[in-house]
Parts: C-alpha cells; sequence; structure tokens
C-alpha cells in the first residue's frame, strides 16, 4: 500500500532492525521502543487491522509472535513479555497496517499496560453478554 512504512519495510524499500522473516511475516526492532527487545511483528501482506487479515494468515503471525516472545525470554533474560495489539484510531492504532509489539518484561521495569476498572462496564455484563453472543452466533453461522 502506497505510503504505509510498514509495507516499506515488508518490501525492503525503508531500513528496519530486523531480526526474522519467514514467508508471511517479519519481526524487528521498534525504534520507539518502551522497553530493551520491544519488537513489532508484522504480516507481509497489508492488512489494516485484525478484521482484516484471513484467520491463516492471522495464525502465522501469532506463530511468529510466539517466537519472538520465547527468542526475548532466551536472548535477553526476560522472565516474561507482554503482547499489544490495537485495531482502529480509538484503540491507539497508529499505524494502519495489522502489527502486534512483543514486549519483553522485567520486574520493576517501569513499562505499564494497567487499567482502571469500570463500574458502568461492570454493571452492563448480563446485557452485553446477549448482544455479543447474537453477534457471535450470526457471524459463526455464517462462516460455517
Amino acid at each position: 500500500m502506497d505510503g504505509c512504512v510498514f509495507c516499506k519495510i515488508a518490501n525492503g524499500s525503508s531500513p528496519s532492525h530486523k531480526i526474522f522473516e519467514d514467508k508471511n511475516t517479519i519481526a524487528f526492532l521498534d525504534i520507539f521502543p518502551c522497553a530493551i527487545g520491544h519488537t513489532l511483528v508484522i504480516t507481509k501482506k497489508h492488512y489494516k487491522n485484525m478484521e482484516d487479515v484471513p484467520p491463516q494468515e492471522l495464525a502465522e503471525a501469532i506463530k511468529t509472535v510466539q517466537l519472538v516472545g520465547k527468542a526475548c525470554m532466551k536472548a535477553l533474560g526476560a522472565p516474561g513479555f507482554n503482547v499489544h495489539q490495537s485495531n482502529n484510531k480509538p484503540a491507539g492504532q497508529v499505524v494502519f497496517h495489522l502489527h502486534f509489539h512483543v514486549v519483553p518484561r522485567f520486574e520493576n521495569d517501569g513499562v505499564s499496560f494497567k487499567w482502571q476498572v469500570s463500574e458502568k462496564a461492570k454493571e452492563q455484563i448480563p446485557l452485553v453478554k446477549e448482544k455479543m453472543m447474537k453477534v457471535l452466533w450470526k457471524i459463526f453461522n455464517k462462516n460455517q
């Protein structure tokens, strides 16, 4: 896709600190890291987000995410890692090409992915459950 920085990395026209590549994915170090070893995993094909990517290609991307997470732990001695992925602007997506952040974690590293519990959301659990189940049932039956 024209102008997409991740497409340019995928096709080799923009430099990156690539650490892994296979047929469908690339993993490279984030140039704006929140932690040592912060890595991005992208699909080589352009998909805006998780809604757009075919399930098989999403599964392949997740395999790379898992591989990178294991490598972070072994190579960097990280006792854990986070995987972060955003879909669309309200969720914080900035680059509109499917990507996953793999963030190695260490005790007291100062990185935070914490959120506040919403009492309003807690109150609406039964209503949300019904709405979600209806939509999921329709989507599931459509895909069968």
